[in-house]
């Protein structure tokens, strides 16, 4: 079965609800895996209070076992109907991805799943946390978001390329 297409790049204005949609789902995977040797952040521009964002919830869940994930999740949060995406491991071998879209079950969501206090994790949580504590910076990012989805609509990847030198300057930023 082809899946449909991507739908056109939409930026949000802040959703209070997003919070809810996180813990929720945070929750309900802590149920399915073993929450013992999980820990899960709510990460990305939905994260952030105030940030406009794409309307897709960013999980990072940290482990001790890639391979572990890679064979056990995908039966496990199936019912979630979370699906595991290995294809992406080409590009993030550090990373297990799994995805909702908001067509199956609202609100969309991306699951990345990586080893507890790797680069990544620390990368993802400080750029989080920054523009959690830096209002001037979540502004220009939700600008530079904005204009980016008006000239990127329909092209994701591109979007999402034309973000990394800002996010790169935070996140150099907030790790010194």
């Amino acid at each position: 079965m082809t899946q449909p297409p991507d739908p056109p790049v939409e930026v949000q204005d802040h959703n209070p609800a997003w919070f809810t949609w996180a813990a929720d789902t945070t929750t309900s995977i802590l149920e399915l895996v073993d929450p013992s040797s999980t820990t899960i952040e709510h990460i990305g521009s939905t994260a952030v209070p105030g940030l406009a964002a794409k309307p897709i919830i960013d999980l990072m869940a940290g482990v001790t076992d890639l391979d572990e994930v890679a064979n056990n999740w995908p039966r496990l949060l199936a019912p979630l109907q979370l699906t595991y995406k290995p294809e992406y491991e080409s590009d993030m071998p550090e990373r297990r991805y799994f995805a909702r879209r908001a067509s199956e079950h609202p609100p969309a969501i991306h699951l990345h799943v990586v080893v507890l206090n790797s680069p990544f994790w620390r990368r993802h949580l400080a750029f989080r946390d920054h523009l959690r504590a830096n209002p001037t910076d979540r502004d220009a990012y939700a600008n530079l978001k904005r204009a980016l989805a008006e000239q990127h609509r329909h092209d994701r990847p591109a979007y999402t390329d034309a973000k990394t030198e800002f996010i790169q300057s935070i996140e150099r930023r907030a790790l010194t």
